[in-house]
């Protein structure tokens, strides 16, 4: 069978549901999945989270090394995000160099992390123009049923709040914690036959009319905002997707 039929008889019954205002695993239409976080889940990283979302599981480590900043922002840090999605987590991910999937999720997470200036790249640089401490921030895929932007965000912020800068190790003294300024979280809405659904799950996913990533600080602003697929989204219901993310948020934060 085809995976377009398959995700024709997903649709059907996904809809179906929608229509009695019900999801296929009991949720609310703006009800995240379960979240355990565990943290220092990477004995080698500086820092690192491994997170459980519903059946989602990723593992965010952050390594730092020395080197030489970007000629156009000469004071500060290097900020570089990566994603991989290897094939024992899904049959729907492939081995090779990075897919369309993954250079997405990346560049995703990089600018929330980057928008809301989660951490101090200024207080990275240890001599401008020369020698400035470059942060990879990891993603690992695990295991996907579905939102990996979401829990690729809450991974990076809870591996920043635990991570150190290894100054020990490049003979600059004692280790600090990484200069944190924002908790950037990003909330992920899928339309589908006109309803819209929080953290959506991998068939929910497949038979999306639209996705839209908002991602927010602690304050409530908004820092980055993502489209995805071919449908789109009225102005109401952007902003209740803005409204709805500042305030799942905030939750996630308290749980950090």
């Amino acid at each position: 069978m085809s995976k377009d039929v398959v995700a024709d008889l997903k649709r059907d019954y996904i809809t179906r549901l929608l229509a009695k205002g019900m999801r296929s695993d009991g949720r609310q239409f703006d009800e995240m999945r379960s979240l355990k976080v565990e943290t220092n889940y990477i004995g080698s990283a500086q820092g690192s989270a491994l997170v459980h979302l519903g059946d989602t599981t990723v593992v965010v480590g952050v390594k730092l090394i020395l080197g030489a900043p970007f000629p156009d922002t000469p004071n500060t840090g290097v900020l570089t995000t990566n994603a991989e999605l290897i094939p024992m987590a899904s049959e729907t991910f492939e081995s090779g160099p990075p897919d369309q999937t993954s250079i997405e999720v990346a560049r995703v997470v990089d600018r929330g992390i980057r928008e809301g200036h989660a951490v101090d790249l200024e207080k990275l640089c240890l001599e401008p123009g020369k020698q400035v401490w470059i942060m990879f921030v990891d993603v690992h895929v695990l295991d996907y049923d579905g939102n990996l932007f979401d829990a690729a965000s809450i991974g990076a912020n809870a591996a920043f709040k635990t991570a150190m800068v290894p100054n020990k190790a490049a003979g600059l003294g004692e280790d600090v914690p990484l200069p944190v300024k924002h908790q950037p979280i990003s909330i992920t809405v899928v339309k589908i036959d006109g309803k819209l659904l929080v953290d959506p799950t991998h068939d929910e996913e497949r038979v999306a009319d639209a996705r839209l990533t908002v991602a927010t600080i602690e304050t409530g602003n908004l820092c980055a905002m993502q489209k995805g697929l071919d449908g789109a989204f009225t102005l109401d219901e952007v902003l209740k997707v803005v409204e709805t993310s500042s305030r799942i948020g905030a939750e996630i934060r308290s749980k950090l």
